[in-house]
């Protein structure tokens, strides 16, 4: 555990502790006062707080937005979300080993996050999208998604295993709490989502309405950790074929012409084949998964997440639109709120409409550790105050159109906690690899990777 004295010496330069300052003077002072790595940990800190301080108070996951003026929509301050609690305990287990808190803290916290799972509404095993933090009950995310969401419910036990993973040889209590997550994950029917037997996972079922949503879900996008687990699960596995029919199309995954400015791109992104769409796609599934070195027969996931990150930086290099602030320190396309509310911002005419969003800079730094820490700091020193609150970097901000709501989502915070440790210390990475289930489940679907043996 490390100490967080750095705080103390280092909390008078940042812009929380310079708040009635000159501009000018704090951008000077902190610049020659806080290093890279103490920069780091600041962002990972307070980003951290979001899923400790906001936490819902009831279940202590994450909640699915926090808007610090308070203008929600739909009343939903205590609306869980499931795929971004997954990041958020992943979160916790950063927050105990960087010593934000203490690791009876954390576990004391992650106790009632998995009682409180253990009792909300599941269907066939998994959870709902959306969820009330006071009931457990589904808060429905569409008219027909009122069910199970698979690709969700993968983000979530992505996390919950890394937790029963750092715990499963501690105390007895912290034992029973990894029996306890193993318990959920093996109740997780990942075969009834083949619908019938198909030779694909359908995203969403609901008890009302069955498999009329009829998403099935085909790569390459955000999804790839929910095949991994489906293959790992030790009580309701599917076959390779699930994989290779259905997420990799026969093949038809794999393009020969996807790529942009010298970088290549193996997988053919959905809608997405030249500029490979929007970051969250290199972010979501490897929060557990660790890209270095893993391969399969289709691609080659570290170069192909480090190229899907140059080409979005140099999208907004080049900024063919015009911008703004685009440019080498000012970059970052992917979903997040938007002046058209909610979007999935990437590379291309259609796809960018001049929202920068911090954490797909921020999540990318095990892929250019460089380059997105140059974001990092021109987001603190230069735009500062406008972007920068209590839990971190605002989700996202444009300065073509002067636009800076201090709005937080879960799915956005999370990936820029877990991905920075990721960097420094491959914390997440080497838990969830960890996990003997989904060693299998990766030799079973013919991925490759180093030091496979369990830790």
């Amino acid at each position: 555990m490390r100490p967080i004295l750095l705080f103390l010496l280092i909390g008078a330069a940042g812009l929380m502790g310079c708040s009635n300052q000159p501009s000018g003077q704090k951008k000077q002072e902190t610049q020659l006062t806080i290093s890279d790595d103490s920069l780091l940990t600041l962002v990972q800190h307070n980003t951290f707080q979001y899923f400790w301080e906001g936490a819902e108070p009831v279940s202590g996951l994450a909640c699915e937005r926090i808007h610090l003026d308070g203008n929600y929509p739909d009343n939903d301050q205590s609306v869980v979300t499931s795929g971004g609690s997954g990041f958020g305990v992943m979160a916790i287990l950063v927050g105990i080993e960087r010593g934000f808190i203490t690791r009876e803290q954390g576990f004391r916290h992650l106790r009632k996050s998995v009682d409180w799972l253990a009792k909300a509404d599941r269907f066939h095993g998994a959870w709902a999208h959306w969820m009330y933090g006071e009931t457990g009950k589904v808060k429905p995310f569409g008219l027909k998604d009122n069910g199970a969401d698979l690709v969700e419910t993968a983000y979530l036990m992505q996390g919950l295993l890394c937790v029963r993973q750092y715990f499963r040889d501690g105390s007895e209590a912290e034992k029973q709490l990894a029996t306890d997550i193993d318990a959920l994950w093996q109740g997780i029917d990942w075969s009834w989502f083949t619908n019938g037997g198909q030779d694909v996972l359908y995203w969403h079922w609901s008890p009302d309405y069955g498999w009329e949503m009829n998403f099935a879900v085909e790569g390459y996008n955000e999804c790839l950790i929910m095949y991994v687990l489906a293959a790992s699960s030790p009580t309701y596995t599917v076959p390779a074929e699930v994989y290779t029919k259905g997420w990799a199309r026969n093949g038809n995954i794999v393009t020969t012409t996807g790529g942009k400015y010298g970088y290549e791109l193996t997988l053919r992104h959905n809608g997405a084949e030249e500029y490979g769409g929007p970051l969250f796609w290199s972010h979501y599934s490897f929060l557990g998964l660790d890209p270095r070195g893993l391969k399969d027969q289709f691609a080659d996931y570290w170069s192909h997440n480090v190229n899907h990150t140059l080409i979005n930086r140099q999208w907004c290099i080049e900024n063919p639109k015009g911008f703004k602030g685009y440019g080498e320190n000012c970059w970052g396309l992917t979903a997040s709120y938007s002046t058209r509310f909610y979007f999935a911002h990437a590379p291309g005419e259609q796809h960018d409409v001049g929202v920068i969003s911090p954490t797909a800079a921020l999540s990318s730094f095990p892929y250019t550790p460089e380059y997105s820490m140059q974001a990092m700091k021109y987001f603190y020193h230069e735009i500062g105050d406008k972007i920068w609150g209590k839990y971190g970097f605002y989700d996202a901000f444009s300065q073509q159109d002067n636009w800076y709501p201090n709005h937080y989502l879960a799915i956005d915070q999370g990936p820029i906690v877990v991905m920075i440790e990721n960097h420094r210390s491959g914390l997440l990475w080497n838990l969830f690899m960890s996990c003997p289930e989904v060693q299998a489940g990766l030799q079973k679907l013919g991925f490759t990777y180093p030091n496979n043996e369990q830790k």
